[in-house]
């Protein structure tokens, strides 16, 4: 499996291996790295599938895109991975090795609405489904090249400290994950900031999250720094940690269907376009999904590209702070990715529509007059959807699912089931990808049900742990130099 940057001029030119992009995230030119093409399973491989443990099947799926580690090395990496010690945090009702169970939640005149458990791991949150598996993947190739790495992550809530939970402790790997200043659940802060571990540091970023991914992509563009400071990301930009996500999907659906003629659809939701980039990665390789539908908050540059074609990022002003602070995202990284698949693959009409965000701040693809292209409606063909939540949306149906499913979600799987239960058809099983446990978000589940939400072991006071962090303006030169002085580099 060869892989091109989104921005390549000829997709045919430079190609990397797995291994080679692993450790590198954005690519040169400043584009991400793509297969130079998927590839397919078929319905035999599929059903063949269906009695796989989970590092089974994220063994045989993961070994089509990184078949330059060795198959035994490979499968060691996901078995150490994804067992019941790593993803402990299951509720009591559920097998201990489900690592991702599949709750079925409601089905009323033909229509089914299912619930993906993805928040086991041990930061609580989706994030370390793939994270756990890079944190083992990093330390794998660090160690064959006897080299180091520095991680340079931006987060919202959950990527840092799944990240940080991943790699604490890992050798020859420092991780520098920039976030919002106060702009983060206390929960959510309280596990980034309380890690004590050498490795570890914690850049809180006077501005929105955009701030921070921009910083990230800043330092990546430059190359020389980028090279002599070791320089590696684990933002969904990385390839390795997206295809990681793809996993999940064809779990859903081997645990919803019963053979592989039959159809599902997922309801995401979505900031970055990580984590749906990789249910469109899943549809790609052939697994049968019917739609996939974006669900995102009132920072909705995603819903407003899946109803008009018109993709417009908003600046810092603009983009809200919200009850699903997670996806409180105005440019979505993942992105550019499928938008590489919808215009065919022409990496110089991609590298030329995203320079255009940076001077005119959208792109338009409606076909409209004066537009930039008339690929919105091919859209449909890649089963896309969306669809808005807001915060009042939240609550009413967090006391929904409490009332109806005797559950208790966070705010982000709240938007995802809002937007699911609206896109719903007869006859096709619509599955919610849960993204974290309520404890997460307490405030909310406060002002909805009046109680807070339970807490798995281990975390009951972790707000009032000692914090270590440092607190920088939106500026990229001090940050390099931040990391300059932690490395002596």
């Amino acid at each position: 499996m060869q892989y091109v940057s989104t921005r390549a001029a000829d997709k045919n030119g430079a190609k990397r291996s797995f291994s080679q992009i692993l450790l590198e995230g954005l690519a040169p030119d400043g584009g991400l790295y793509m297969p130079q093409s998927y590839p397919v399973v078929s319905r035999e491989e599929l059903d063949s599938w269906r009695s796989l443990s989970y590092a089974g099947l994220a063994f045989e799926i993961l070994r089509k895109f990184a078949d330059d580690i060795p198959e035994d090395d490979l499968r060691k990496l996901v078995e150490k991975t994804y067992t019941p010690q790593v993803y402990r945090n299951v509720r009591a009702d559920e097998a201990p090795d489900a690592i991702t169970p599949l709750r079925w939640l409601e089905e009323k005149d033909g229509k089914k609405l299912l619930l993906l458990g993805l928040s086991n791991g041990p930061t609580l949150a989706f994030k370390d489904m793939a994270m756990q598996l890079l944190g083992n993947l990093f330390e794998y190739e660090l160690g064959r090249q006897n080299a180091e790495l520095n991680i340079l992550g931006a987060t919202s809530g959950d990527t840092g400290s799944a990240a940080e939970y991943a790699m604490r402790g890992k050798t020859g790997i420092r991780v520098f994950m920039l976030s919002p200043y106060r702009k983060m659940s206390a929960f959510q802060t309280a596990q980034m900031f309380s890690l004590p571990d050498p490795n570890i540091f914690n850049i809180a970023i006077e501005g929105v999250f955009d701030d921070c991914q921009d910083i990230v992509k800043a330092v990546s563009n430059d190359l020389e720094y980028k090279g002599r400071q070791k320089i590696g990301t684990v933002n969904s930009i990385n390839w390795a940690r997206v295809v990681a996500q793809v996993v999940y999907y064809f779990r859903a659906y081997l645990l919803a269907t019963e053979n592989s003629t039959q159809k599902v659809s997922f309801t995401v939701p979505s900031g970055n376009f990580g984590n749906i980039c990789a249910g469109h990665i899943a549809r790609m390789m052939g697994l049968p999904i019917d739609r996939l539908v974006v669900a995102t908050n009132e920072n909705d540059v995603l819903d407003e590209f899946f109803r008009t074609g018109v993709y417009r990022v908003r600046k810092s002003a603009e983009t809200w702070h919200t009850s699903s602070p997670s996806m409180d995202i105005s440019k979505a990284s993942n992105f550019e990715r499928f938008v590489y698949d919808l215009l065919g693959g022409d990496g110089e009409r991609v590298n030329r529509l995203f320079r255009q965000i940076e001077t005119k701040g959208f792109f338009d693809l409606s076909g409209k007059p004066g537009s930039d292209g008339d690929e919105f409606g091919k859209v449909a063909q890649y089963g896309f959807e969306s669809g808005k939540s807001t915060h009042a949306d939240r609550i009413e149906t967090i006391r929904f699912a409490e009332k109806e499913y005797g559950i208790t979600i966070d705010t982000h799987t709240a938007d995802g089931m809002k937007v699911a239960r609206e896109h719903q058809r007869q006859g096709v099983p619509m599955i919610v990808l849960e993204t974290a446990q309520a404890a997460k978000f307490n405030e909310a589940i406060f002002e909805a049900l009046g109680r807070n939400a339970e807490r798995p072991a281990g975390f009951e006071n972790i707000e009032e742990l000692p914090q270590r962090f440092t607190v920088m303006p939106v500026d990229v030169g001090k940050v390099k130099r931040f990391i300059a002085g932690k490395t002596g580099l």
